[in-house]
C-alpha cells in the first residue's frame, strides 16, 4: 500500500475467494485503465475463477477497454476452456506445466508471473528451489530435512498425532502457512491407497502464527489432547529491527524490556513456546531460515513439497490427485445449472430438502 514514489512496482491483490463483499470492495477502488488481471486456471473449468473472469470482462466492456490488453491468462498450453478463450480473445498467456497440480504450481508461471510483475526476484526463487531439490535428492535420511520430516510425521501419525501444526514466527510467512494447509490436506487426505483399498488416511494441517496464537492456541496445544505435532519456522535475521525505548519511571515494571527490541522478544516467544510444549511432552521441531528472501522462501516451498511427496509414498497413496475436491466441484456445477449435470442437480436438491426439514427454527 506504499505510494507510487516509494513502491517500485504495481500493487498486487489476490482474489482467492469469491466472497462478493470483498471482491466488490476491491474492484470499486481499482482504476481499470491501469489494471492488469491474471486469470489462472489450468482447465478453465474452475467456476470461481471463471465467474470472476466474466465479471472483470464485463466491467472492461462497460469502460470500452480492450480485454486483450488488460487480461493475461495462465492456463494449459495446449487445451481447455481458458486456453481456447485466450486464443479467441488474443490474450497474452503463460503456461501451467502439464502434470503440475495447483498446489504444486507456486514456482511455475502461476506464481512466477505475478511475482515478477511486482518486482520479486524470480531468478532467486528458482535458484533457491534448485539448490534445495539437488540437496534433498542426494542426502540420506538423517541429513535430509524433507525425508527426515516425512518419516517423523508418518511415525507420529500412527502414534495418534494426527494433527500437524505449522507455526511460523513471521507475519510475512503467514500465507506460506495457508499454502501448506492446502498442500497437506489435498495431497494426503485420501480414501484409497494405490492398491484400491479403503484406508481413509490423512493428517489434519493446522495453520498458526507466532506470537499471536500463543495467546489463542497454545493452552490447547500444551494441555489438550495429545494428537498434535508442531513444526515451528523461525527467522534468524528479520529485515527490520524495532528498538524498545528506555522505560520511564511510571513504566518501571516494564524496565526488563528496555535495551531489547521486538526481534529479541519474538525470538524469546518462540523459544518459550518450544520449552512449554517440550516440557508437556508434545512433539515439536523447528525449521530455521537465516532470513526471508526469495532464495530461502523458495527452499521452504520445496521443503514442504518434497516432504509431502515422501510421506505420500509412506502412506502408499497418490499425493498428486484430489478426487474429493473434484466431487465438490461437480456438485457446484449441478447447482449452478451447468449442462450435463441435470441428474446430479436433481439428486442434490432432494438432499437439500431433507436437510432443510431438520433445520432448527
Amino acid at each position: 500500500m506504499l505510494p507510487d514514489e516509494k513502491r517500485p512496482a504495481p500493487r498486487l491483490f489476490v482474489f482467492d475467494n469469491i466472497d462478493p463483499d470483498d471482491f466488490a470492495a476491491h474492484i470499486e477502488i481499482l482504476d481499470l485503465n491501469r489494471t492488469v488481471f491474471f486469470v489462472i486456471s489450468k482447465s478453465g473449468s474452475t467456476a470461481e475463477t471463471m465467474s470472476q473472469y466474466l465479471v472483470v470482462k464485463g466491467l472492461l466492456r462497460e469502460k470500452n477497454l480492450d480485454a486483450s490488453k488488460h487480461i493475461i491468462a495462465i492456463t494449459d498450453p495446449e487445451e481447455g476452456i481458458l486456453h481456447d478463450i485466450a486464443a479467441k480473445e488474443n490474450m497474452r498467456t503463460f503456461p501451467v506445466p502439464p502434470g503440475v497440480g495447483g498446489r504444486f504450481s507456486v514456482l511455475t508461471p502461476v506464481g512466477l508471473a505475478p511475482a515478477a510483475l511486482v518486482g520479486i526476484d524470480i531468478e532467486g526463487l528458482l535458484e533457491g528451489a534448485g539448490e534445495y531439490t539437488e540437496f534433498a535428492l542426494s542426502e540420506p535420511v538423517m541429513r535430509n530435512p524433507s525425508l527426515f520430516m516425512a518419516c517423523a510425521l508418518f511415525l507420529l501419525y500412527h502414534k495418534g498425532y494426527t494433527n500437524h501444526v505449522m507455526m511460523p514466527y513471521s507475519n510475512l510467512l503467514l500465507n506460506v502457512a495457508d499454502w501448506y494447509r492446502q498442500l497437506w490436506a489435498e495431497s494426503l487426505g485420501k480414501k484409497h491407497d494405490r492398491r484400491g483399498r479403503v484406508v481413509e488416511v490423512g493428517p489434519t494441517p493446522i495453520r498458526a502464527l507466532g506470537a499471536t496464537d500463543q495467546h489463542s492456541q497454545v493452552q490447547l496445544y500444551a494441555q489438550g489432547p495429545r494428537d498434535k505435532a508442531f513444526i515451528f519456522v523461525g527467522i534468524d535475521d528479520h529485515d527490520k529491527k524495532v528498538v524498545i525505548p528506555q522505560a520511564e519511571e511510571v513504566d518501571k515494571e516494564l524496565g526488563y524490556l528496555s535495551g531489547h527490541n521486538l526481534n529479541d522478544l519474538l525470538a524469546a516467544e518462540l523459544e518459550g513456546t518450544i520449552v512449554a510444549l517440550t516440557d508437556s511432552g508434545r512433539p515439536n521441531c523447528r525449521v530455521n531460515l537465516p532470513e526471508i528472501s526469495p532464495r530461502t522462501v523458495s527452499q521452504l516451498f520445496l521443503f514442504w513439497e518434497m516432504t509431502v511427496s515422501f510421506i505420500g509414498e509412506l502412506f502408499d497413496i497418490n499425493a498428486y490427485d484430489q478426487p474429493g475436491v473434484e466431487a465438490g466441484k461437480k456438485a457446484a456445477y449441478a447447482l449452478m445449472g451447468r449442462k450435463g449435470f441435470e441428474k446430479e442437480a436433481k439428486r442434490i436438491k432432494g438432499l437439500i430438502q431433507e436437510v432443510d426439514s431438520l433445520t432448527m427454527p
